[in-house]
């Protein structure tokens, strides 16, 4: 994979990623038509390229992560009223993220093997962007529920958790399960996207960790540049994914989105239908 190819996957991961669009759809389509070799290489460039998004999360939420600054009015859980009052919304926050980030950790370990056999079929990829381009045109209508007042509670998390499972089935898009699993618990719009960006930090930093663990032997010098590179534009990418999503999301809903999912997965059911070769990556 040559240093083009790289920073246009890095621009695509970072527009991708935080949209419910399904980044692995978009890697599909590209490394496909472009011709990018499925090497070990590669398949650890596009989960690692990560990093420069999660990063770009805690830069924006550095004030949620550092402090726990809440939207809502902090009620002290049962659990952390031993704790010193100054620590418990970080303790609240963090342990929120901690129970939410779980289910995903056990299943995917668990499941791992069965995971990549399903990403290895791209109609699968291209089913399931359908699937959800069609729930998301009518999330709203579906979730027609008035907002809680207050930030996100230990069973919200839970089950918030459990939505972020369906995502790993490829193209369903971790965003999008995950958004539309808090807007499922009362969420705001806004609400349910910050709690779905901070969920991704440590969901993609593990996933990321261990793919670098199982090929960092296997990497030139060249190749640490190129991940260096493509982890500073997928940061920056993914700083303005997040300031005009939540505004977009705010203003116009889900219903674009869905569209645009469906759309794509009929473009890929489409190329498969003409004979196209889809590698996934």
């Amino acid at each position: 994979m040559d240093l083009i190819h790289a920073i246009a996957l890095a621009i695509i991961e970072g527009l991708t990623e935080f949209l419910p669009i399904s980044s692995t759809g978009h890697m599909i389509i590209y490394s496909s038509l472009a011709g990018i070799a499925s090497d070990e290489f590669t398949k650890l460039y596009t989960v690692d390229v990560q990093f420069g998004c999660i990063l770009s999360v805690l830069v924006l939420y550095h004030r949620r992560f550092m402090t726990s600054a809440y939207s809502g009015n902090f009620k002290v859980p049962s659990y952390l009223q031993s704790f010193p009052p100054k620590w418990q919304p970080m303790l609240d926050f963090y342990s929120k993220i901690f129970i939410a980030f779980l289910p995903a950790a056990v299943i995917g370990f668990l499941l791992n093997d069965f995971i990549d056999s399903l990403l290895e079929n791209v109609v699968v990829v291209a089913i399931t962007l359908l699937v959800g381009g069609i729930i998301l045109v009518f999330i709203d209508r579906i979730v027609n529920r008035q907002p809680k007042d207050g930030d996100v509670t230990v069973p919200d998390a839970i089950r918030i958790g459990f939505f972020q499972c369906i995502a790993m089935i490829p193209g369903v898009s971790r965003s999008a399960a995950t958004i539309i699993g808090g807007m499922f618990q009362g969420l705001t719009r806004t609400q349910a996207a910050e709690f779905s960006f901070f969920l991704a930090v440590p969901t993609m930093a593990a996933a990321s960790s261990y793919k670098l663990l199982k090929t960092y032997k296997l990497l030139q010098p060249s190749d640490y540049q190129t991940l260096l590179i493509g982890n500073a534009i997928a940061f920056v990418v993914g700083m303005l994914a997040i300031r005009g999503f939540v505004g977009f999301l705010n203003k116009y809903g889900f219903k674009v989105f869905g569209y645009y999912r469906i759309i794509l997965g009929l473009i890929l059911l489409g190329l498969v239908a003409a004979g196209v070769k889809l590698d996934v990556i």
